[in-house]
């Protein structure tokens, strides 16, 4: 039993989660909603990676700061923002382009009886405020990342300038040397809980692919079929980018591959972040960069999302006999784009986009209704080209803080 387990440690990440993937779709198509029963062993893995979330963005982003000049931070800052913005933008034209080659949702008919009531979309001047909690333990307890984000910047820029005055020196240092010993030790525990990992990645996906089924899939199969036609491209398109920027695709996606799993399987940004933040620190980004880019690319970047929306827009107009125009795919483009940040946070954040987007257009919400039926098969990949958008974005950046260090003279 020992030497077993000695053997499952030492055995490869990708390797033990490729096995676990197979070995869930099978038991899914096999046993079907029996598979049910393992939802507990699914549920511990979101809870293990949701646990690790607050401490790695608090302690990694405070360290992070106290690792770089205040100008070069907000600088970063700066180029994440406007990648973010653009690369939703281009998901969404991305999926535009795709949807309209391949017409999903042609001669098919709406069911009227179908309601989805679509949830209030919060809205970006909504989101923008709360950045700055009104109470550091509400935002931390109600899980506001863009708040712990807020908080851990303000500390980690208090902690710098005691570090640099002379009354407080000793004291700035003291506090820096905790902050960097606990993010160490949370690594220490996500290295702990990787072991955990492929258990996890199995019972979601049996359960997943044991309550789907392929009626589902097959009933819905263009739309599904479309999505990842949208997300394949979108990945070329990063490639394309990395190439551009001289940074190794190979050597990235070696690193990337596993939280663009987990977040594939659990369907969740923010609960794949310990992986996507191990992830960074592996390819040797900055981590006064990846702790924050990364939590604030979880909130508000969604390029996955943003292609959904694409797809899920012109399958609507297409089932009510009423391909979008060119003035309505450039209102789809731009609405869609606003929405990704204005959703941020929001339960089910995907089909609120959508429904905001429909409703900006005046598409039938009882599409949404039939689209909620294929929602974890859509929400799987688009989960995982949100994250994959996310550390392409941070190594684009370091690569261009990286380069402009170099090309500063030495004196």
């Amino acid at each position: 039993m020992k030497k077993a387990w000695k053997g499952y440690v030492s055995a490869s990440l990708i390797l033990k989660i490729t096995i676990a993937l197979v070995l869930g779709v099978t038991a899914g198509l096999i046993f079907g909603e029996d598979m049910s029963v393992l939802t507990p062993l699914g549920d511990l893995l979101m809870n293990l990676l949701t646990f690790l979330i607050l401490p790695l963005i608090l302690f990694t982003l405070m360290a992070g700061v106290n690792q770089t000049k205040l100008s070069q931070l907000g600088r970063m800052g700066g180029k994440t923002f406007i990648y973010y913005i653009a690369t939703s933008a281009i998901a969404i034209t991305v999926g535009i382009f795709v949807a309209s080659i391949f017409d999903p949702g042609t001669g098919m008919s709406l069911n009227t009886e179908e309601t989805f009531d679509a949830p209030e979309n919060p809205g970006v001047v909504s989101v923008l405020l709360s950045i700055v909690p009104d109470n550091i333990v509400t935002a931390f307890s109600e899980f506001n990342l863009l708040g712990i984000i807020f908080t851990a910047l303000v500390f980690g820029i208090a902690i710098s300038y005691l570090r640099s005055t002379e009354e407080f020196h000793e004291t700035g240092e003291l506090l820096y040397k905790v902050i960097s010993g606990m993010s160490e030790a949370t690594l220490v525990i996500m290295k702990a809980i990787l072991q955990y990992l492929p258990v996890g990645i199995f019972a979601i996906v049996a359960n997943t692919v044991g309550s789907q089924g392929m009626e589902t899939l097959l009933s819905l199969g263009s739309v599904v079929l479309v999505l990842y036609v949208g997300i394949a491209v979108q990945i070329a398109l990063y490639v394309l980018i990395m190439l551009a920027f001289k940074i190794s695709p190979k050597k990235f996606f070696a690193q990337a591959r596993t939280p663009m799993i987990t977040a594939f399987v659990t369907q969740s940004s923010s609960g794949t972040l310990p992986l996507t933040l191990n992830a960074a620190k592996n390819l040797g980004v900055s981590k006064s960069l990846y702790g924050f880019s990364l939590p604030l690319g979880s909130t508000i970047n969604m390029d996955g999302a943003a292609i959904r929306i694409a797809v899920s827009a012109v399958f609507a107009a297409n089932v009510i006999g009423q391909p979008l125009t060119i003035a309505e795919m450039l209102t789809v483009v731009l609405v869609g784009t606003l929405a990704s940040i204005g959703t941020a946070g929001v339960p089910g954040a995907g089909l609120v986009m959508i429904a905001t987007v429909f409703a900006q257009l005046g598409l039938p919400m009882e599409a949404v209704a039939l689209l909620t039926a294929i929602d974890a098969l859509v929400g799987m990949g688009a989960t995982a080209l949100n994250v994959t958008g996310d550390l392409v974005g941070t190594a684009i950046i370091d690569k261009t803080e990286r380069d402009k260090e170099e090309s500063v003279p030495s004196v």
